[in-house]
């Protein structure tokens, strides 16, 4: 067996599986989700008719719209960002770097769906979810801290060709790459099984109670799922690496 090969095919997979988590760890793009309740109930002018009644008094007739806009919203470990949107605008291509609206609210997402920000506490719309929530932060946060201390170990047992430290950063690519799948199959039950309307409308579904939600996978959580099976790759070719080079000597 060619170890220099293996190393090095195990390295090129290993590099693009940690950049895919840290991706997935770093941008925000995990819940896309766009709904038609806004914000306000806009009011246009009045528009005035006047009638002759018997009295000789007028009459006056006061014309409400809805917003003609989408309420588009994208979510991830660190920010949870609002922003409006034409209706004729996709999510995913309104969300994109080149797309960013000159507007736009952003709060801390790591803090969701705790009960620490809106309304009464605890708020009903949070129980739901605070357990995945608990989990999956645990989880991702556990996850880039054993891609990262993996790949440390590899780059130090490069030189030496140490067949200790080759196996033990696979082990750790491996488990990184379990604690990403936990994390990816752990976000579509919650996608699933939540009530996400009621997440993604808070508050205003009170409003609101017939909003249409559109509720998408957005593209860090295709990051995250790709980086899985690369990052499994790595580190089962740095594991083997390792007992060869144990073997020859």
């Amino acid at each position: 067996m060619r170890v220099g090969a293996a190393a090095s095919a195990g390295g090129l997979f290993g590099c693009l599986g940690t950049l895919c988590f840290l991706l997935a760890f770093g941008t925000d793009y995990w819940l896309l989700a766009s709904d038609n309740c806004g914000p306000h109930t806009w009011q246009l002018k009045s528009t005035l008719t006047t009638e002759n009644a018997t009295n000789g008094t007028q009459v006056e007739e006061m014309v409400t719209s809805a917003p003609s806009y989408l309420t588009l919203h994208h979510e991830g470990f660190f920010w949870r960002c609002v922003f409006q949107a034409e209706p004729t605008v996709h999510a995913v291509l309104a969300t994109l770097f080149t797309n960013q609206p000159e507007s736009k609210v952003c709060i801390h997402g790591y803090l969701f769906p705790l009960p620490v920000a809106l309304g009464q506490v605890p708020h009903p719309s949070y129980d739901a979810t605070a357990v995945f929530r608990g989990f999956w932060t645990l989880l991702i946060i556990l996850g880039v801290v054993s891609a990262l201390t993996g790949g440390f170990l590899l780059l130090c047992g490069v030189p030496f060709f140490s067949h200790k430290l080759y196996r033990v950063g696979g082990v750790f690519l491996i488990v990184a790459a379990c604690l990403f799948l936990c994390v990816v199959v752990l976000y579509v039950l919650w996608a699933e099984l939540v009530d996400v309307k009621r997440y993604v409308l808070q508050e205003r579904g009170e409003a609101c109670p017939d909003a249409q939600v559109s509720v998408l996978y957005g593209w860090s959580f295709m990051v995250a799922a790709a980086g899985v099976p690369l990052e499994l790759l790595s580190g089962m070719l740095f594991m083997l690496v390792g007992y060869v080079l144990r073997a020859r000597k």
